[in-house]
């Protein structure tokens, strides 16, 4: 197995350009996967912890409350598939750039979602 790959032909030569090596790459992904596994515990928390709060208050989440607070704990591990998947064969960079906005998106859409619970429509 060669780190080089065709990137085109130039006359009748193969241009090739080096592949960054793997370990780098996958350093770079688990570390960066170490904010998306914190958004994913921050997300069973508020699970947790809405649940415990509304069993307090005797009473129970709603349907639409429970389909939120799965969705938030999925949401991080579907974005960082994503990102990975799509930065998997880039250069350094480029893969640190995807996993970044990977997880910016995240961070906007927990605050949507932590909007919602302001709302109070996840209590029945």
């Amino acid at each position: 197995m060669s780190d080089l790959e065709p990137t085109g032909t130039v006359g009748t030569n193969t241009v090739h350009r080096r592949r960054p090596p793997r370990w780098i790459l996958l350093t770079i992904a688990l570390f960066i996967g170490l904010f998306y596994a914190y958004d994913v515990w921050e997300a069973i928390g508020n699970l947790v912890g809405l649940n415990l709060q509304a069993q307090s208050l005797d009473t129970q989440l709603s349907g639409f409350g429970w389909a939120v607070l799965i969705f938030a704990v999925l949401l991080p591990v579907l974005v960082y598939a994503l990102a990975f998947w799509l930065g998997r064969n880039r250069a350094f960079g480029v893969q640190a750039l995807t996993l970044l906005v990977g997880l910016c998106a995240v961070a906007a859409l927990s605050l949507d979602i932590a909007t919602v619970f302001g709302l109070g429509r996840l209590i029945a």
